[in-house]
């Protein structure tokens, strides 16, 4: 079981004395000499590609515990990068950087990242939900007259994006498959570990509505493997079984909470984002805390 204290936030700056290589939304990268690398999960939030004004307190860490879960318990059946927590990296830091940087970090392999993500979806919602009433497709792939908003699809299907910096756009598994000689091996693998994940979430009470995966290759090797997070509120979507009921949205557990709440105010990711109201903070935080929970186990 895991428990995160929320009362902290830390967004940065950069950690003195480690070599920053990159700095993603949410992740700030550290070389650890040629071959590994120190993820530090930031408590930063974004949505529609924007880092908004406030973070959310204890995120860091929730998705790091979720993300080491997931990696730990299915590494046996699809690899993933992780090496270590990298305790022993953030113990040798200087002053207060042991205490800000606990239960943040990964020590992961160096991979050259694959630049495509393989989003899966197992239920209509969201963009595919808009783009069904209108082609009655998603991303290319045909579905079924009838479906209705949070419809659970015959089986799940896998809906890729280009990976960038600025905004990912959909693109075909055709196309992925011209472009990336493993491009069969990470379908198989995005869309067997969707299913185990959504094995084991059901019975606990949560649906898994959708996710997205990234993978890499180490260098000298042709395999894929797992990079990044996994199966977080961030990349997510989850829902409660006991509320489930289609033709409607869902409650949700994850980040989509957030997103609804920017919608509602007007904002889509054009122009400057509404600050963040404690009310929102807060609710996110309970959100990701509760899949946590679920995913850990109870908290004591």
């Amino acid at each position: 079981m895991t428990h995160i204290a929320t009362e902290d936030v830390y967004t940065g700056p950069a950690v003195p004395g480690l070599d920053l290589v990159a700095q993603g939304k949410v992740r700030d990268i550290y070389a650890i000499g040629e071959d590994r690398l120190l993820l530090v999960t930031t408590d930063r939030v974004s949505a529609f590609d924007v880092i908004l004004d406030r973070g959310i307190p204890g995120k860091g860490r929730t998705l790091t515990a979720i993300s080491r879960h997931w990696f730990d318990t299915t590494g046996d059946r699809f690899p993933n990068h992780v090496i270590s927590d990298g305790a022993d990296i953030v113990a040798g830091l200087p002053d207060e950087w042991p205490t800000l940087l606990a239960g943040r970090t990964m020590l992961v392999a160096r991979a050259e990242v694959i630049p495509f993500e393989m989003v899966v979806r197992g239920y209509l919602a969201g963009s595919g939900w808009r783009e069904y009433q209108e082609t009655q497709s998603v991303c290319g792939v045909a579905l079924p007259e009838g479906l209705v908003e949070s419809s659970r699809l015959p089986e799940a299907i896998l809906t890729p994006t280009t990976k960038s910096d600025v905004h990912d756009e959909p693109i075909s598994f055709e196309e992925v498959l011209a472009a990336e000689p493993a491009a069969a091996e990470i379908r198989d693998c995005a869309l067997g570990l969707f299913k185990a994940a959504g094995d084991v979430l059901a019975p606990k009470g949560v649906y898994l509505a959708d996710t997205k995966f990234e993978f890499g290759r180490l260098p000298g090797s042709d395999e894929a493997i797992l990079v990044d997070e996994i199966l977080t509120p961030d990349s997510s979507r989850f829902w409660p079984v006991d509320k489930y009921e289609p033709g409607k949205p869902q409650e949700s557990m994850d980040k989509e909470y957030l997103r609804q709440w920017l919608m509602e105010s007007g904002f889509r990711g054009e122009g400057e984002a509404p600050p963040l109201p404690d009310s929102v903070v807060e609710g996110t935080a309970e959100r990701y805390q509760r899949i946590l929970e679920i995913v850990t186990g109870p908290v004591s």
